[in-house]
């Protein structure tokens, strides 16, 4: 094989989202580039978000708010996001002949409602772009000299030499997709410490078998408190989904490496409030009024008026009470069992389902480890990062597939800089300060 087509200036390793980005700006900028992809198709993962229909974003365009919706490590993303934001990242869509429709919570969905034409864009800009594609040939070994990667060798034995490498290989979740922690172990091997890994945004296990026979029932808006010793932990509202094992919906899911957390520390109990938006008298009174209206009707189905039919007798149960008893026989100690169970239904966490089923993993490449201006290594010179290998991930609704975009797009454009610096103080044609880098469409 000719020695001199496997020379690039920017090795890019992984074809999901981050990688894509990555190498699409790179090349952009005119930098020899390779993106190495160990599945036949790249963006097979891509193809699962949002359900399908691929959620590219959230239109969160107040940066503070952004950054915070990534928690406490949020911060790291500041520059990235400044420079490649959710504004920008709809244009470039926009741009590549994807139309965007925003819904529900600023969530950015193509208007087609089909994850295969994000799929398809991004892989038409890679070959605008002059980007080479080697597809369905993994990496297996990275080499590195001294302080330096020099070279990647594939499944097949190519080898691959770079100027400048990128690691956006994923995390551990949907490993059937390729995302297989490859790019742990290479990052760890070289020199960079590795944050715990741990399933995110992931459904979780109770006890209570109740909870597991309303299978499909959902609260479009609930409140939720988490507590660990009787002390309230977390707070939070939104979607919540029974389901055959648990609880999953945007508000667990979004929750859940935190209870993950606390679960290593001892048991933790969920308290779901069905309704969040009343204060304790408003409730009351206003389950007075049905009573009042309806007083021949089952506690049930009085109840069934104001939640899903499945959870009333569940809930009258939880208080205590008797599902087929008549409202006018309720008495006014058993109204306030019902109006506190109602506003503080009590689950035993279990356990969190497996990391594979998680939406995105959390931990990975210690950010201490890496440069958030540029995404690139600050223990080995010439590799980058960029996705969920790195130890940052968001809540649902758009805000990772957002990092992926703006850490890809900063990562690519950091390397070609190394890379054209580089060749230039090989050349002896002045320092990186002379160079300038432009991204071309």
């Amino acid at each position: 094989m000719n020695r001199a087509k496997n020379n690039y200036d920017v090795a890019v390793i992984g074809a999901g989202p981050a990688g894509m980005m990555a190498g699409i700006s790179a090349a952009r900028c005119g930098a020899k580039t390779v993106l190495i992809e160990k599945n036949e198709l790249p963006g097979r993962k891509l193809l699962l978000t949002g359900g399908g229909r691929c959620n590219i974003a959230n239109f969160e365009t107040d940066l503070r708010q952004l950054v915070a919706a990534y928690g406490k490590s949020g911060a790291f993303l500041f520059h990235a996001f400044s420079e490649f934001g959710p504004k920008d990242a709809v244009n470039f869509f926009n741009k590549a002949g994807v139309e965007t429709a925003i819904e529900n919570n600023r969530r950015v969905f193509p208007k087609s409602g089909k994850a295969q034409d994000v799929l398809d864009a991004l892989l038409r800009l890679i070959d605008e772009s002059g980007a080479e594609l080697v597809s369905g040939n993994a990496a297996t070994k990275i080499e590195k000299k001294e302080n330096s990667i020099s070279e990647i060798i594939l499944a097949d034995g190519r080898k691959i030499s770079a100027k400048s490498y990128i690691i956006a290989t994923g995390g551990k979740s949907y490993p059937g997709t390729g995302s297989t922690g490859n790019g742990y172990d290479w990052a760890h091997d070289a020199g960079h410490r590795i944050i715990k890994l741990a399933p995110a945004l992931v459904p979780i296990r109770v006890k209570e078998e109740w909870a597991k026979e309303l299978t499909g029932v959902c609260l479009p808006r609930a409140g939720m408190a988490v507590s660990q010793n009787k002390k309230k932990m977390i707070n939070a509202a939104g979607e919540i989904l029974f389901t055959h094992f648990g609880l999953s919906g945007p508000a667990i899911l979004n929750a859940s490496a935190a209870i993950g957390e606390l679960l290593e520390a001892g048991e933790v109990a969920i308290h779901l409030n069905i309704f969040c938006e009343k204060n304790r008298d408003q409730l009351e009174k206003m389950i007075i009024g049905d009573f009042s209206r309806n007083p021949n009707k089952t506690l049930k189905n009085c109840l069934a008026e104001r939640m899903p039919s499945g959870l009333a007798p569940v809930v009258a149960q939880n208080a205590g009470i008797d599902p087929a008893k008549t409202v006018n026989m309720v008495t006014r100690e058993e109204r306030r069992r019902l109006v506190q169970t109602a506003q503080n239904l009590e689950l035993t966490v279990s356990g969190l389902l497996e990391m594979e089923t998680g939406m995105v993993t959390a931990g990975g490449v210690d950010l201490k480890n890496i440069d958030d201006k540029t995404m690139r290594s600050r223990i080995v010179n010439n590799l980058f990062f960029a996705g969920e290998i790195i130890s940052v991930h968001g809540r649902t609704g758009g805000f990772n597939l957002q990092q992926s975009w703006s850490t890809g797009r900063c990562a690519g454009l950091s390397a070609a800089r190394f890379a054209k610096t580089a060749k230039a103080d090989r050349a002896g044609s002045g320092a990186a300060s002379d160079l300038q880098i432009r991204e071309t469409e």
